[in-house]
Formats: structure tokens, sequence, C-alpha cells
């Protein structure tokens, strides 16, 4: 499905959002598009038609209420078909989806509504035990005893409505059939020469990357960029019409929408979701993983390297699962269609073979922009974004490639030495009876930072830190040694709501163990 037929539209040609959502009904009708399973009992399910027309009664009742062009609209679903229809509703008017993580805490979600400039947000009442009616009212207390549809609210001055699922809601949050009823009044002619002017250039979606210490970033893609990478991901997934695809990753962030979820629609398979997904397992993401943890995440080839919501997720892969010696992506070889890279040192020049830089990209599928941010804070003046991720050059007969050292921001200086966290992790997580290890640094006078290790056991497994050391000490430099070991409980092991290990944290917990938390 990837050229047009007679003058029409297929999901493989699609150049925006409105056009993959009607030729991927055309081309696939009832066939089952995204499927919600709890266990083998399927709890819901929607046709590629069926995706086709609800979302198009959503949208009607969202030009209703006056949603336009790059009018901009959050939304709280987990992964299946809820999100789907959010989405698909949102973005084939032209306005802007904003998918807010089901995993966001109170505090978080004040920022991302602020931030994000949303003027409605439609959400799910219930999700593994969370209700967001109840967590949107802590967030924001100021709704109490306002209606929705005419919300003031301070700390989320463009907010004017909220929709959820649901029986007995506040009158601060007004059922789906607040945008369902009226629906009625906007025509099918009307919505259709709505989403003519839905073009390639225009804002289609808005992700939100969690900013613990922060203010969220909210990384910006427009309609022919997200279709491009999807006719990419769809060939490199192997997604094919009738194929059931689990969705591993949450459709709320990168991985879930681009890996899964958007080519899935575009070839027509079945993309299967269940409510607990890799982001809210025991998988602490953003960190070395254990072997066996890994090989679940990495799956069949690609073995793919580095990715970001910047860049619709991953960019870049390699022919080989893990090279000697380096840690935590595969050595890369091969980059994307639509992708130029470079590693760059601080002046933004290329570095040399066998020398360390940072990973830089510029192209058609990276992200327009970060909303509210100036481009000059993250981007060089001639296009490349800062990812931040470092990484070393090699030079082969066969060709060169790129491997991954480390973060930017994550480098630990020990007796004027650079340290790669992940480097020490690799290190210790192929010890006997180790699962997993954080290393951070504490503040020292005399190193600048003492190197310390929290380390979780395999179950049932007792750590020798003496043991532990030795073994360390004959594989790494000395400086790379930690100089203190804590074992940790793999259920104290502190995140993000993004599932990413909170790093600042664990530092904190082992400057208190070692009784140097600064009064």
């Amino acid at each position: 499905m990837s050229t047009e037929t007679d003058g029409q539209v297929t999901p493989g040609s699609a150049k925006t959002f409105p056009q993959l959502v009607r030729a991927a009904a055309a081309a696939y009708g009832d066939s089952p598009a995204v499927v919600l399973e709890d266990g083998d009992a399927v709890v819901e399910a929607v046709s590629y038609r069926e995706l086709d027309t609800r979302s198009a009664q959503i949208a009607k009742g969202l030009i209703a209420r006056g949603i336009g062009k790059g009018a901009r609209v959050g939304f709280i679903f987990g992964n299946g078909p809820g999100f789907a229809l959010m989405l698909a509703a949102i973005s084939r008017i032209g306005a802007i989806a904003v998918p807010i993580s089901t995993m966001i805490r109170a505090n978080e979600l004040v920022r991302v509504l602020r931030q994000s400039d949303v003027q409605g947000v439609v959400m799910t009442r219930t999700m593994l035990g969370k209700d967001y009616v109840e967590r949107m009212l802590e967030a924001l207390p100021e709704l109490e005893g306002q209606d929705s549809g005419t919300l003031r609210v301070k700390r989320a001055p463009y907010l004017r409505w909220i929709v959820s699922t649901g029986e007995d809601l506040p009158s601060c949050v007004a059922p789906m059939t607040f945008l369902t009823d009226p629906a009625a009044t906007v025509d099918d002619e009307l919505l259709r020469e709505i989403e003519s002017e839905v073009h390639t250039t225009d804002q289609m979606v808005e992700i939100y990357t969690s900013g613990s210490m922060a203010l969220p970033k909210g990384v910006k893609h427009n309609h022919g960029p997200v279709l491009f990478r999807s006719h990419t991901m769809r060939a490199m997934m192997e997604h094919v019409p009738g194929k059931r695809v689990p969705c591993m990753l949450p459709m709320f962030w990168v991985g879930g929408l681009m890996m899964y979820l958007v080519p899935g629609w575009e070839a027509g398979s079945v993309v299967v979701c269940t409510e607990r997904t890799l982001s809210n397992s025991r998988f602490a993401m953003g960190s070395v993983l254990a072997e066996e943890d890994l090989k679940t995440i990495q799956g069949p080839r690609p073995w793919w390297g580095l990715g970001m919501s910047e860049t619709l997720g991953p960019y870049s892969w390699g022919d080989d699962f893990r090279a000697p010696g380096r840690p935590v992506c595969a050595p890369m070889d091969h980059f994307g269609p639509g992708y130029e890279i470079r590693i760059a040192d601080e002046d933004d020049r290329p570095v040399a073979a066998g020398e360390v830089g940072e990973m830089q990209v510029r192209g058609y599928p990276l992200a327009s922009g970060l909303h509210k941010i100036e481009k000059s804070e993250h981007y060089t003046p001639d296009g490349y974004y800062h990812t931040g991720d470092m990484c070393e050059v090699e030079d082969r007969p066969e060709g060169r490639r790129i491997h991954f050292v480390g973060r930017n921001g994550d480098m630990i200086k020990v007796a004027s030495s650079n340290v790669s966290p992940a480097e020490v992790e690799m290190e210790l997580q192929t010890l006997d009876g180790v699962h997993s290890a954080y290393v951070v640094g504490v503040p020292d006078k005399e190193r600048g930072n003492l190197l310390v290790a929290a380390v979780v056991p395999r179950d049932g497994a007792t750590l020798d830190f003496e043991a532990i050391e030795a073994e360390m000490r004959r594989r790494l430099s000395s400086y790379k040694v930690p100089r203190a070991y804590f074992e940790l409980a793999r259920e104290d092991v502190p995140l993000l709501h993004s599932n990413k290990v909170a790093r600042r944290e664990i530092a904190r917990m082992m400057a208190e163990k070692l009784g140097r938390v600064e009064a």
C-alpha cells in the first residue's frame, strides 16, 4: 500500500493524518484495527471503518465547540481504541493532539496543562486503579464548582473545558455527550472541506517528555514528517495487513505512537494493546537493563540504536546486537531515511575517528521545534539538534560506525577524569547475582565526586560486595571502580513518571547512606 491507485490516496501514500484515516478505512474496512485485551479476553476493539466514522463524530463535536486548525487539545487515554480515536479526531481537523501520560501525577499535570496551552482535555475516567477526574481536581483545585465549557483557571489559563468517560462527574468535567451531541450540527461536507486544508506543514502532535527537575518539553511534529516516518517504520517493523502487533510501549510517547500505532494503522495490522505496557512494568527505562530484560524489549532485528521524541523514535540501528565493551545500545552503522547525523565537538565541528563527541541530528523527520522554547537553545545555526548523546566514531574497512558512550549530562567527573556510569553499570550487571545497577556520583572534596553503586540483586541472590569490588578492580581502571556499594530492592528503585530511573534521587539516597547530605 505505497502508491496512489487511480488518483486515490492509499494508506502508504498518505501525507496527512486525515488522508491516512480515510484511506485505511477504504482499504481495510471492517478488519480489526486496535484491540484492547485482558489475557485472552477482548475488552474493546475498533475496526478501520469505525476508526473513521467514530473519530469523525468526535471531530465534528470538536468543530462545533470551536476547535479548529492550531487549537490545542489534550487527552489522557491508555493504549487502546480510545487513544486511537482521540488522536484521529483531533489531528484530522488540523488541531494539535497533545497526548498526556497516564502515569502523570498531579503536580506534573499542572505543568503540562500550563506549558501546552491546551484549550480542552478529553480523558478516560479510570485506568489501573487511577481516577483521572480526582487527579485533575487535585492538580487544579480551582475547578471545584465551575462548569465545563466556561472554565476559568489561573494555573491553566487557556483551559475552557474538560470531558471524561464514566458517570457521576462533577460539574467542571462534562460527559462525552459534550462533544458527541453537537456533532450533528456539522455535516460531512464541512468536515471534508476542513480536512482538505490540513497540510503536511501543519503541526499534528505535541509529545511531552518527562520534566521532573524543570518544565516539561513539548516536542512539535508536523503531519508530513509523521507520515513520512510511518512509511519507514511500517517496513522496518514488518507491519502487514492482519498481523497482530503487540504494542509494547505507551502510545502517549513516541515509542508506542511511531513504532506500533501509526505504522500499524498504515499497514492494516491489528494493534494489540493491554493496559500494562513495558513503561509501567518492572522495567526501568533509560538505564542499562539486565540482559534478559533487554532481549525482551529488543526482539528480533533490527538492533535499535538511538532515538528520541525529537526524532520521531529510533533513527539508528546496527548489524550487531552489542559490541564487546560497549554499553547500553547497538553499535550504529545504519541511519534512517531523511536524517543527517554528525558527531561534533563543543564548537559543532565533526570529530575524528576514535574521538568522542555529541550526536547531532537534522532532517525532515526531526521535530520542527519545542513549544515555547527558542530554537537556538537546542538547535545549531545550521539546523542540527543537540541530542546530548555522547558517541565515539569508529572507522572500519566496511564503513564507519558510531558507539554510544553516555549522556552529556550523565558523565561523572572523578579525580579529573570522566566516567560513563553506563560502562560501569554494564560491567556490574554481568556479575553473578546482580540483576541491575545504578552508578551515581556523590560530591567529594578530594575527588570531585565519589563513585557509588546501588545494586539490585537477582531474586534469591546474596551480594558479596567485597568480591564484587575485587572483580571490578580487575576489569576497570581504578578511577572507574565504585568506592561504595549499597544493596537496593527492585521495588525501591525511584522512578520518574516516565518510568526512567530518578538518578538524582538515587544520588541523594546514596549520599544519605554515606552521611554526606548537606544541611
